[in-house]
């Protein structure tokens, strides 16, 4: 058996049937170079195949209510295909719009948390001949770049790649035994107050090392000093999706033109899109919004568990009307909050989410969505923004092209909307989820992204015209 850390078990532990902590994707596939054609049986046994050779897809929690510490991942010994793997239909006509609708009402359902905590849905009938999949893991068992990992183990570069080799020693014989679950859960649990000594004088240093930087103009946004918008607010269990597929090479471009990192651009761009959205709706604030971005420390953590990430909050120019202007702040801003943020410490988040106890996180949660405290205190952050890299190079998916790869995270309350963009074969794959409630017509804000990338190309473009056209000086 393996324990979960503490930051894996928090995932379980503030999830709420409205509060939904699962991570979803959706994969538009070109069928049309599957080997022998698409056939939704055959699929379904070369997928089960394949998931035989990667434990974590085997997985599932187990824990005991002698169990003081968090829960343990075991093999599950009954894995059965067919409680993981569904076939269904697109409404018609079957366009982006009605994919996007049966997406959401399918993120909107709380998995099964006695099976092995993934699931795949695969979506047939599109106008355009593609099959769509939708796929949802728990936080708890996936972070971005795990959640990558896996996928792409079922991918390859050519439509007949081979199979991962199932190895026989990585297979476990099922529920963990009771005692030796409560005996390393109270041996865990002894040993916290020790942990907790440890943890304990970065903790206490962290509010003036702050203070300090903030005073220098060092320092990234401070929690709950984000502006509200009708982003920002309770959720219900309900959820809606929305997403854009833009030109690579124009983000590119524009890095280039302007000397930035592609960071920089995407979370300009996602600032442009939010202004352009929330100007539309008489509701811009005048200072920035503030995003929550998800920071991979896989190279650098040595702690276990399968998340290993921290986070930083970074402005994003929300309140900065000129493309190249708010690209440039982007840019200062985000090299200070990487600077901050290193400061901290790459495990600090891992370790303190060590002492999460599900008596006490779970009820919290539940009460504080409840009452609708979100709409009551100020904001913490206003979105998740995330930007996962993935190869440059073009993947088949049991087969099929993939053709489009949208990352779907999950949301909070009092920040209800996540806008994560995956970088594949060449496009920049923009997925956004909310809640319909929040934001009922989220199409508007993945419209809008196209333009706010098209203004900083057009930019980079004069900025290169007029550099080609200057005389270099002898």
């Amino acid at each position: 058996m393996e324990r979960l850390s503490g930051l894996d078990s928090t995932f379980l532990y503030l999830e709420t049937p409205t509060q939904l902590l699962h991570v979803c994707g959706l994969i538009v596939l070109d069928v049309s170079t599957v080997p022998g054609g698409y056939d939704f049986g055959t699929f379904k046994t070369e997928l089960a195949a394949r998931v035989a050779g990667i434990p974590s897809f085997r997985r599932k929690l187990h824990d005991s209510v002698l169990n003081l510490d968090h829960p343990v991942w075991v093999d599950d010994p009954g894995f059965d295909i067919d409680r993981h793997v569904h076939r269904i239909a697109v409404p018609g006509p079957g366009g982006r719009e009605e994919i996007a609708e049966l997406c959401g009402h399918l993120a909107g359902q709380q998995m099964d948390r006695t099976i092995p905590l993934w699931e795949m849905w695969v979506i047939e009938g599109s106008a355009d001949g593609t099959v769509a999949i939708m796929s949802k893991m728990h936080h708890a068992n996936v972070d971005g770049v795990t959640g990558a990992s896996m996928m792409a183990q079922l991918c390859g570069l050519t439509p007949d790649a081979p199979r991962p080799e199932v190895d026989p020693d990585q297979r476990s014989a099922g529920d963990a035994d009771t005692l030796d679950l409560a005996v390393s859960g109270l041996l865990g649990f002894v040993s916290r107050p020790l942990q907790l000594a440890k943890a304990l004088p970065s903790g206490i240093a962290l509010l003036p090392k702050w203070i300090t930087r903030a005073r220098r103009g060092e320092a990234m946004p401070a929690p709950f000093t984000a502006p509200r918008t009708s982003l920002n607010g309770s959720l219900t269990g309900h959820r809606n999706i929305a997403y854009a597929q833009l030109d690579l090479a124009k983000v590119k471009l524009v890095k280039d033109a302007f000397d930035v990192k592609v960071n920089d651009v995407v979370l300009a761009m996602v600032g442009g899109a939010l202004r352009r959205y929330l100007s539309d709706r008489d509701e811009l604030p005048e200072t920035s919004l503030v995003a929550m971005v998800p920071v991979s420390v896989h190279e650098t953590s040595d702690r276990p568990g399968t998340n290993q990430i921290s986070g930083m909050f970074t402005q994003l120019g929300t309140q900065i009307g000129d493309p190249v202007t708010r690209l440039t702040e982007a840019n200062a801003h985000n090299t200070m909050v990487k600077s901050h943020n290193a400061s901290l410490g790459a495990s600090l988040l891992q370790d303190w989410s060590q002492f999460a106890a599900p008596a006490a996180f779970g009820p919290a949660m539940r009460v504080y969505s409840s009452l609708k405290l979100a709409e009551r205190h100020p904001v913490v952050h206003n979105l998740v923004c995330s930007n996962v890299p993935g190869p440059p190079v073009t993947l088949y998916f049991l087969g099929a092209r993939i053709a489009a790869m949208f990352p779907l995270g999950p949301i909070f309350h009092g920040a209800g909307l996540n806008a994560t963009v995956m970088s594949l074969d060449g496009k920049l794959n923009v997925g956004l989820v909310s809640c319909p409630e929040l934001a009922p017509e989220l199409w508007d804000l993945a419209d809008a992204f196209a333009p706010a990338l098209e203004e900083m190309v057009k930019a980079a473009r004069a900025k290169t015209r007029k550099r080609k056209a200057t005389p270099a000086r002898t």
